[in-house]
């Protein structure tokens, strides 16, 4: 018997299964010559972000602008006004060229030239900023108000209401009571900051999107392409698929593994889940759970480095940090993510005696990796410029260009001495782009052009056949380009949020409303807690921690990941900070929290493609889904009380971090417990609550806590392995 696990990724059909069930990638069909212009756009995007990275960005507010304008003036093309236009294709006629409405290509063009217009005075930028002309007043307004637009057509209205709601602050606010009163600003001055400074709409977050995202999203798709994504899947079933309900542990390992290429909970869901997901519902899972647990697995990749999401890379700009001071910080809440969902996925198999997978079905992993091991090359090389400095654009051109090399001149077998010599030798040409000390540009551009003429001429001399051809590498540019579009909108966005914050100072009111409502609460508590238990200011933090959870969650049910964690930065990281939380940690816990917002309903985006793929229900798998996500809520409570956990952050120490780490373990285990109603055998209610109770202990790390939580713990523990015990003869036989 066979099963989808031993089959190879279908590049094609992950594509498809992408357009189906991601609401950011499902673009309005279209014909020539508008099919046409948009496949050379994006392709022309990803070719601006791939020669930028290698050979350096141009002036800030130029690299911005361009980006921008691709991405917003694209919006408009590929996204119809209403979602239905997506299943019903617009005839074409002079009235809509290509599919596409002429008032769309009005707008298009509009925000292209609003866009552009920035960079094009940027010379006289320095008289105009606090005295704009009508022009830049105009010019502006048309931008505000298209962005809003593009924002909606590419992901919805949650994030426009969200950014409306802001400027609606920033214009009236007299009319507000209290410490949220303002002096309030004209639309002018709104118009202003948000257009003519970099505090607005040409911020950090569409910076770090133009200048990181980007690139690591394209190296994502091309390093799936090449086979290294199967090549994870293979390893992930021959660690886990043997065990009880192997094909879940399978896409536990698996996402965990490919989180490692692409930071979209969508992309990994839809890539591995094509495998996963049907062999889990064969094996006996339930559907809405074969497709919670691929959910809940793939929203890992996002803080699993060395790619991670796109907020990681925004963490770089808001803290004034090395990139491998984030890789390392991530590692521990990567692992405690994919632990937590691991302990539910093996609580549920057991309790419901779920087989793994056969000799027969498991994929032979000697063969996978003869076949795929170059595929690790543009990793391994991507990480080694990670650690050794360079720019992570740097590192993300390095790594897609070894993609594109090992792509075309290794095949999966029958290689000859002529494929290893081309591949070696182009490789050296990429080592002296990256580390040669060529001070000019054009010197590399010529090396580069000299090497892009000669390739396929060598190729053809030394018959030499890759694992991919020249339409994959195009088409790799192409979907790399298509992730960009949401993302990039999504940024922009979330700049006029950050404006609002710079303008009105609303962030620091914020703060210390939320920071009095902790106290009050604490100080409430304290009055009928003894003070050996917790103080009022472990307590405050407490209070204020779980308020930031809840609203990050919260958040979450309308909007991404990336505008969750830079909304919640900008207005409830400095509360943390004020109560004495490290920057590093109370971004991270942020981050974190924002992770779940692709598996929190109504907008489980990542929830909703694998219950596509498992055909059960979404809003059913969407709950599931957060469930198995709330297995390691307690971490980011944890690494704030303990910073040692993450490694990097202020009074590291061995003993600290192997205490809390070791705890943490344990009170993931006892959480995940509590919420499958399973660890030995079926639990009582009784024993949920004292496993939940146990759990929380750990959220004030230390040894203890630990042992307080371990001895709370024991008696359940101790009665599960006993009615285990007992069971055990009786299911003997049946075995």
């Amino acid at each position: 018997m066979s099963t989808t696990t031993t089959t190879t990724i279908d590049d094609r059909k992950v594509a498809e299964l992408e357009e189906k069930f991601d609401p950011e990638m499902r673009f309005r069909p279209t014909w020539p010559p508008a099919s046409t212009l948009l496949k050379v756009l994006l392709i022309a995007l990803s070719c601006f972000h791939y020669y930028t990275a290698g050979f350096g960005l141009l002036r800030e507010t130029t690299h911005r602008g361009v980006h921008l304008a691709f991405v917003l003036g694209l919006i408009f093309i590929v996204f119809g006004f209403r979602r239905s236009e997506a299943a019903a294709p617009r005839r074409g006629g002079w009235v809509a060229p290509g599919g596409v409405p002429l008032i769309d290509w009005a707008l298009a063009i509009a925000v292209a030239v609003s866009v552009l217009y920035i960079p094009y005075i940027f010379e006289d930028m320095a008289f105009r900023v606090g005295n704009p002309s009508t022009l830049d007043v105009t010019m502006g307004s048309i931008l505000l108000v298209l962005l809003l637009e593009a924002t909606r057509r590419a992901m919805g209205w949650p994030l426009p209401v969200i950014a409306l709601i802001f400027m609606t602050y920033a214009l009236a606010g007299p009319m507000f009571p209290g410490l949220l009163k303002h002096a309030g600003a004209s639309w002018g001055q709104l118009v202003n900051h948000q257009y003519l400074t970099s505090q607005g709409i040409y911020g950090v977050a569409v910076g770090v999107v133009a200048t990181y995202v980007f690139h690591f999203v394209l190296f994502g798709v091309l390093a799936t392409r090449i086979g290294l994504g199967q090549l994870f899947l293979d390893i992930a079933s021959s660690i886990a698929g043997r065990y009880a309900g192997g094909p879940a542990k399978v896409s536990v390992f698996g996402s965990a593994m490919f989180g490692m290429l692409s930071g979209s909970s969508v992309a990994n869901a839809v890539t591995v889940g094509s495998l996963t997901i049907p062999a889990m519902i064969r094996v006996g899972y339930k559907r809405e759970f074969a497709g919670a647990v691929e959910a809940a697995s793939s929203t890992g990749g996002q803080i699993t480095p060395p790619v991670l999401g796109a907020a990681a890379f925004l963490m770089i700009e808001f803290l004034a940090v090395p990139y491998q001071t984030i890789i390392a910080a991530a590692i521990v809440p990567a692992f405690m993510h994919f632990f937590g969902v691991f302990m539910q996925v093996h609580f549920e198999a057991k309790r419901y005696g779920l087989r793994g997978l056969t000799e027969e079905e498991m994929p032979k992993l000697r063969a996978s990796f003869r076949e795929r091991w170059p595929t690790l090359i543009p990793l391994v090389l991507l990480i080694t410029i990670l650690v050794s400095g360079r720019t992570p654009y740097l590192a993300a051109f390095a790594g897609i260009s070894s993609c594109a090399i090992v792509g075309i001149t290794t095949a999966t077998r029958g290689n000859k001495a002529g494929n290893w010599a081309l591949m070696v030798a182009l490789h050296a040409v990429l080592m002296v782009l990256c580390f040669g000390d060529i001070h000019s540009e054009w010197i590399k551009v010529g090396i580069f052009a000299v090497a892009l003429v000669a390739t396929p001429l060598l190729m053809r001399s030394l018959a030499v056949n890759g694992r991919i051809g020249l339409a994959t590498l195009v088409e790799a540019f192409e979907t790399g380009a298509k992730y960009a579009l949401a993302v990039g909108a999504a940024a922009a966005a979330v700049g006029i949020v950050i404006g609002v914050v710079t303008l009105t100072g609303v962030g620091f009111k914020l703060s210390t409303i939320i920071t009095g409502a902790a106290q009050a609460v604490a100080g409430g508590a304290m009055s009928f807690l003894p003070s050996a238990l917790a103080d009022t200011k472990s307590l405050t933090l407490l209070v204020a921690l779980a308020m930031t959870g809840l609203v990050c969650i919260l958040l979450g049910c309308g909007i991404p990941t990336t505008a969750n964690y830079i909304i919640m930065v900008t207005v409830a990281a400095p509360t943390l900070v004020l109560l004495g939380v490290e920057p590093l940690v109370a971004h991270f816990f942020v981050f974190y929290y924002g992770v779940l917002a692709d598996i929190t309903p109504p907008v489980a985006l990542a929830a909703y493609a694998a219950a596509g793929m498992a055909g059960s229900d979404p809003f059913k798998t969407g709950n599931t889904a957060f469930r198995l996500g709330m297995a390691k809520a307690l971490v980011p409570f944890v690494f704030v009380f303990s910073p040692s956990l993450l490694i990097v952050a202020k009074g590291f120490t061995l003993y600290e971090f192997g205490v809390t780490f070791i705890g943490c373990l344990i009170g993931i285990v006892f959480l995940a417990a509590a919420l499958s109603k399973f660890m030995f055998v079926e639990m009582k209610r009784w024993e949920q609550g004292v496993c939940a109770v146990a759990a929380l202990l750990m959220v004030a790390p230390g040894l203890v806590s630990t042992l307080l939580g371990i001895g709370i713990a024991a008696p359940v523990a101790l009665r599960q392995f006993a009615a285990w015990r007992r069971q055990r003869p009786q299911a003997a036989p049946s075995t």
